[in-house]
């Protein structure tokens, strides 16, 4: 059978005070020519689906008619919660979804729930246990709805998970394409430089041993880099189909296309995504950065290599219209002069007082402080 493997959608992203919705709108679009292209029997979106917890009636149009376009492609769909989406929402859509036939999981309920059975169009049988994700304090919670010691509470959040992805595997037989799909850190996979700090952290990291065996594909999302990780069976994430921030511009946007079968290892292959604009970061002094060519259709993230200055933001915005995140470089300002020892602020006003700070930092500037001085003025007088 073949899978096509995606993740990490977050539509409704906005990056730097800009919204991406349209560029969001196109990535989708070419995974559904891809689908189209590939005709794959089985669709596995592995979480992250919306940015935020709270979504807007535009986003959730977007990404129930890419699920509605993707189960007209031909292939079955199974979709899974992330940290960022709202698993309980999602539900709430599982009316929609059963009657466009596709399969949403948002948050932990029976076991049986969450083992999803179908058949590829050549006959092969195949089994899925699809895991939402999974919060610390609620891991304690799903395990005993899953019909599991209570005295197992103290156990680490990694034991919960195994014994989760352990109990819908006892489904798993020899006679079927056996799948999981989750949204986990596993240990030894590497970030892709966007991701919630709070949901990568140790304390949420499982090891790939939490996957039997007999597994034939584990889909996992939540890591933005595409990679198989160390496990007894083959783990991978697809990646983020498109850079979610700066961080991540090194990252090769793309989807996973599997082939497996019940008696052959799986195959994988990455099929680039190219709707997105790039994310870029560049560096130089107002002159240097005068002379870039516009940098194409990139965002930029622009490292200014001059002290600072009021207006620096604005001029440099206006050579490169792409520049959305325009900083100081952290080597210019590492040359600012020590902080002096704290000075008495008897006697001295606070328009005094801010200069003296601008000094300190290298950062002296007379439109900068007139500035402050009419801020001041204005706050004063309320």
């Amino acid at each position: 059978m073949k899978i096509l493997h995606t993740s990490d959608w977050h539509v409704g992203k906005v990056l730097k005070g800009r919204s991406r919705l349209s560029e969001q709108i196109a990535v989708l679009a070419e995974i559904i020519e891809i689908a189209k292209a590939e005709r794959p029997d089985l669709v596995l979106i592995a979480g992250d689906m919306f940015d935020t917890a709270v979504v807007a009636p535009d986003t959730t149009k977007v990404v129930t008619r890419a699920l509605s376009a993707l189960r007209a492609a031909g292939a079955d769909v199974i979709a899974i919660a992330g940290n960022h989406d709202n698993g309980a929402t999602l539900d709430a859509l599982r009316p929609w979804a059963d009657a466009a036939g596709v399969t949403l999981r948002g948050t932990i309920t029976q076991a049986a729930d969450h083992v999803i059975v179908g058949e590829s169009e050549s006959g092969e049988p195949w089994r899925v246990a699809a895991l939402p994700f999974v919060s610390q304090r609620h891991a304690v919670r799903a395990t005993e709805m899953f019909s599991l010691s209570a005295a197992e509470a103290t156990q680490t959040y990694a034991d919960h998970i195994a014994r989760l992805i352990g109990t819908l595997a006892e489904t798993f037989d020899d006679g079927r394409i056996n799948l999981v799909t989750a949204h986990l850190t596993v240990f030894g996979a590497t970030t892709g430089g966007g991701e919630r700090d709070a949901h990568t952290i140790a304390s949420y990291a499982v090891p790939g041993s939490v996957f039997p065996t007999g597994t034939h594909y584990v889909a996992l999302g939540h890591l933005h880099r595409r990679q198989q990780v160390p496990a007894p069976c083959p783990v991978h994430y697809s990646g983020s189909p498109l850079a979610i921030d700066f961080g991540e511009e090194e990252n090769l946007p793309s989807v996973t296309i599997v082939e497996v079968s019940a008696t052959s290892t799986a195959k994988t292959r990455a099929v680039p995504i190219t709707s997105a604009r790039r994310l870029r970061t560049v560096r130089g002094t107002v002159a240097e950065l005068g002379r870039m060519s516009g940098d194409g259709d990139s965002w930029l993230r622009v490292y200014v290599q001059e002290a600072p200055r009021a207006g620096l933001r604005e001029a440099v915005q206006e050579l490169l219209p792409n520049a959305i995140d325009v900083r100081i470089d952290p080597q210019v300002l590492a040359g600012g002069a020590a902080d002096p020892a704290r000075a008495s602020r008897t006697g001295r006003s606070p328009a005094q007082l801010f200069d003296e700070y601008l000094t300190s930092r290298g950062h002296a500037d007379s439109a900068v402080s007139e500035l402050f001085a009419r801020l001041y003025d204005e706050a004063s007088s309320t």
